[in-house]
């Protein structure tokens, strides 16, 4: 029978450290649970790098009162397909664009929403916009355009 060295244990008990704590790591890594902001932030990130196109009209803005006081939701409607879809966006985590809001009733925005799930979408994120007078956050902060400023 052959006798292991020295050298030998402590590289096989060297690498075993090592792919236990990658292997730790990797573990903690995907258990870790993203709040609701951070999962909402990641869903408007991914459409809006891989939406498809749709125009829709915001219909309406509510402030919810009590717990959820700190909302500000852009109700919109959009058609996919022959199917009316009506969603809100909260855009209370885009400051700026929230300040802009109650002048967004009644636009025609462009929509971007999930192909295998249409009723999924957004009409702005922090590096896209389908508000005809807003800029995303990504390119600088959201703002009048300079077209919509001029008008009286």
């Amino acid at each position: 029978m052959r006798e292991w060295s020295s050298l030998t244990i402590g590289v096989v008990a060297g690498a075993a450290g090592v792919l236990a704590g990658a292997g730790t790591l990797v573990y903690l890594k995907l258990r870790r649970r993203k709040d609701p902001a951070e999962l909402e932030r990641l869903r408007r990130f991914s459409l809006s790098r891989t939406g498809r196109i749709a125009t829709g009209e915001i219909i309406s803005l509510v402030e919810p009162e009590g717990q959820n006081a700190s909302a500000v939701l852009l109700v919109y409607q959009y058609d996919v397909a022959g199917v009316t879809y009506e969603v809100a966006q909260d855009v209370a985590p885009l400051p700026a664009v929230a300040a802009l809001a109650s002048r967004a009733v009644g636009q025609e925005v462009i929509v971007k929403y999930e192909m295998k799930r249409p009723g999924n979408s957004i009409i702005i994120s922090e590096e896209w916009s389908g508000l005809p007078d807003v800029k995303p956050a990504g390119t600088a902060a959201p703002s009048l355009s300079a077209e919509v400023a001029e008008k009286p």
